[in-house]
């Protein structure tokens, strides 16, 4: 059972070896300015976890999510203390062609899991959740 008080939503999309990022604006009022992240971000009212990720998805990549592809979901403790869902999916036929950049952030890309894993310039809480939610594929 997930706690119905939430802030927000993240969500790993897993396209065979590469998964889906966003390279955070370099602005340094905002967290983790420059680094690579997942799609999502906070909760607007009413929303449940996955509709956060779904609405969040969407608006950053024009992707729009469907549960079933869903393999992994867990919640951890954001850096409000307050709870934030982590989402992870497969995707396999998804292509460059798929993806509408929404402009938030400077760059999107598809990059090699290890590479995301490795990268000094991923969000490192990220890169955590992802490989755990990759544990439970293999």
């Amino acid at each position: 059972m997930f706690d119905d008080s939430f802030d927000g939503a993240k969500v790993a999309i897993l396209r065979g070896n590469d998964v889906l990022v966003i390279r955070r604006d370099d602005k340094p009022n905002i967290p983790w300015p420059d680094c690579w992240d997942f799609p999502g971000g906070g909760r607007e009212y009413g929303e449940t976890p996955f509709e956060t990720a779904q609405r969040e998805t969407l608006e950053e990549v024009g992707l729009t999510l469907a549960e079933h592809r869903v393999f992994y979901h867990s919640q951890q403790p954001g850096p409000s203390g307050d709870t934030v869902h982590f989402f992870a999916v497969l995707w396999g036929d998804l292509t460059e062609a798929d993806v509408t950049f929404g402009g938030e952030g400077q760059e999107w890309r598809f990059m090699p899991v290890q590479a995301f894993l490795d990268s000094p310039d991923a969000i490192p809480s990220l890169q955590v959740r992802f490989r755990m939610a990759l544990t439970t594929l293999y």
